[in-house]
């Protein structure tokens, strides 16, 4: 693969000197490859600059066996690969199941361990400003919390020291198409992408086109917002674990507990602030910011004790005093 420069590898070269973090020089990395246009963008992009960051690359492409060409593109995208003198696993799921949320599962599961094999601290991703907003606009139509609209991240922890990094969320889906025409890049198309069955797939087809139709630009507008949303998240964390330390307590049997009274007299905006980050701490999650509201209804000491069923076999429970979390 020759070298080459465009916009698009400048602008990610600017980025990634502002957020060192992000790609550290010299580091290995694990780029997830599926061939459509997004991941390769993503490898022509990383394998044109790593003369300038000294990383090390390898690619890792997961055949979920769900159609009749994946066999075949998975062996052409291994060719290609080895042909541009780039490392790749492929791995094939061995008991495939036919739901979107078993496939990611199974693919994180597998660069994970793939990571710590190699020992890669960064595992990278193609995904774009494009894909962050069809997730906002998702996320809003479930009644998402805040931290629903801002969970398309540019970085997350994916097991231990190990990253799971999204440096292309400043790039368009056009970005990315451009780039593989302007390098060459061959593309393989996935047919499931254009299932209606699949609800991002009718978001991406039928809603983002009238919104650029009637605010050209609006996918990046959304992206953007979601990332000031995650700052802003970030940023006011700090200040909500310092008012969450005047309510936590413990029960009897020693029990993570709020003072149910003191957190009854905020206004309900800030209920609804520190008791979701006190559950989301906890590992836990009511669901959607409709039942959060209707959590919040319950709370106040007028209403007698009570209790709510949560998620992972836990309860929230609640007395005059104290409100506590139990099996």
């Amino acid at each position: 693969m020759a070298e080459r420069w465009s916009d698009l590898h400048r602008r990610l070269h600017q980025q990634l000197l502002q957020q060192q973090a992000l790609l550290p020089d010299g580091e290995p990395l694990l780029l997830a490859v599926s061939g459509g246009q997004d991941s390769m963008a993503l490898v022509g992009l990383l394998n044109d600059l790593k003369r300038l960051h000294h990383w090390q690359l390898q690619l890792w492409h997961g055949n979920h066996g769900w159609r009749p060409e994946a066999e075949q593109q998975a062996r052409e995208l291994q060719a290609w690969a080895q042909d541009q003198g780039l490392p790749i696993q492929v791995d094939d799921w061995e008991s495939p199941k036919r739901d979107e949320a078993s496939a990611r599962d199974w693919r994180y599961g597998q660069l994970q361990t793939h990571a710590q094999r190699l020992g890669c601290r960064r595992v990278v991703t193609g995904h774009t400003a494009s894909d962050r907003s069809e997730t906002v606009l998702l996320q809003l139509a479930r009644g998402s919390h805040r931290r629903g609209l801002s969970s398309l991240r540019q970085r997350r922890t994916l097991s231990g020291t190990i990253e799971l990094v999204r440096p292309l969320l400043g790039f368009s889906r056009s970005d990315t198409a451009q780039l593989c025409q302007q390098l060459g890049l061959p593309i393989w198309l996935d047919p499931s992408n254009s299932d209606p069955r699949f609800s991002r797939n009718r978001i991406r087809h039928e809603v983002l086109p009238v919104l650029e139709a009637l605010h050209p630009g609006a996918s990046e507008r959304i992206s953007q917002l979601s990332e000031r949303l995650a700052q802003e998240q970030d940023g006011g964390e700090q200040l909500v674990d310092l008012a969450l330390g005047s309510l936590q307590t413990e029960t009897a049997q020693a029990q993570p507990a709020l003072r149910r009274r003191p957190l009854s007299g905020l206004t309900l905006s800030n209920q609804r602030l520190l008791l979701h980050h006190w559950l989301t701490r906890e590992g836990l999650s009511l669901g959607n910011a409709e039942q959060l509201e209707q959590l919040l209804h319950r709370l106040p000491p007028h209403c007698g004790p009570g209790q709510w069923d949560l998620s992972r076999g836990r309860s929230l429970r609640w007395d005059r005093e104290l409100i506590w979390l139990e099996p």
